[in-house]
């Protein structure tokens, strides 16, 4: 896997684009290559422990595919070193929210912390969206033992399809909803909340809660990476 940035060069600015924004996105975290070979993996079926077709659930319309144990090598490094980048800040973000969790250093340690509660399915994805697709509104939290951020890496280019933007949501207590739309180039990553921000007030901080989805494609093929760091029941 080759990137173009480092992540730990570049960690003061997420935490703090994290705490002001509720949000960072980050250029060229996946080299051009490594996109092309993660979406050619999407038809090895045997890559993949589970494959949803939204619209059966009712989430939306389009097919997304869980990876099974052992990941491809691009996404088990990507996931340990953003995993090690982000802990310390997840710790940060719960002391903030009040919340008493706290997260060990390393993702493997983090995951047997999930296999202890009983979670211990791998939650890395390949999401694929054609004309008329779209993800609705939601969370991804699998369980009880959730990390605070997940990553969503753009493996297609801008110019290989119309629509399809990234939607962040915020919903404010007693203020109206904030909408965040995002088109980002092939390689980038969005860093969002699993579910809730810290907001810093007049007394202290208090939470915002997100959600993300995905507009409407209206032409071409949108393939995305998610990197979620806990495992589901």
């Amino acid at each position: 896997m080759r990137t173009a940035e480092t992540i730990e060069g570049g960690a003061a600015a997420i935490e703090a684009a994290l705490f002001a924004n509720g949000y960072a996105h980050v250029a060229r975290v996946l080299h051009p290559d490594d996109c092309d070979a993660l979406r050619a993996m999407y038809d090895e079926g045997d890559r993949f422990r589970s494959h949803i077709v939204m619209e059966r659930h009712g989430f939306g319309q389009g097919n997304y595919k869980y990876f099974a144990y052992p990941l491809p090598p691009a996404v088990e490094s990507l996931r340990d070193r953003w995993y090690t980048a982000l802990a310390p800040i997840a710790n940060r973000w719960n002391e903030a929210l009040g919340v008493k969790a706290r997260y060990p250093q390393t993702q493997q340690q983090f995951l047997q912390l999930c296999a202890q509660g009983e979670q211990s399915r791998p939650t890395a994805l390949v999401l694929r969206y054609g004309p008329g697709d779209f993800n609705c509104l939601h969370e991804d939290v699998y369980g009880e033992i959730a990390f605070p951020f997940q990553m969503t890496v753009f493996l297609s280019r801008s110019s290989e399809y119309d629509g399809g933007e990234f939607v962040l949501v915020e919903q404010r207590p007693r203020r109206q909803s904030r909408p965040i739309v995002f088109r980002p180039e092939q390689g980038d990553a969005l860093v969002i909340p699993n579910r809730y921000r810290p907001v810093e007030g007049k007394h202290g901080y208090y939470r915002t809660r997100f959600r993300h989805g995905v507009s409407e494609v209206r032409a071409g093929l949108r393939y995305t990476l998610g990197i979620i760091f806990h495992d589901a029941k």
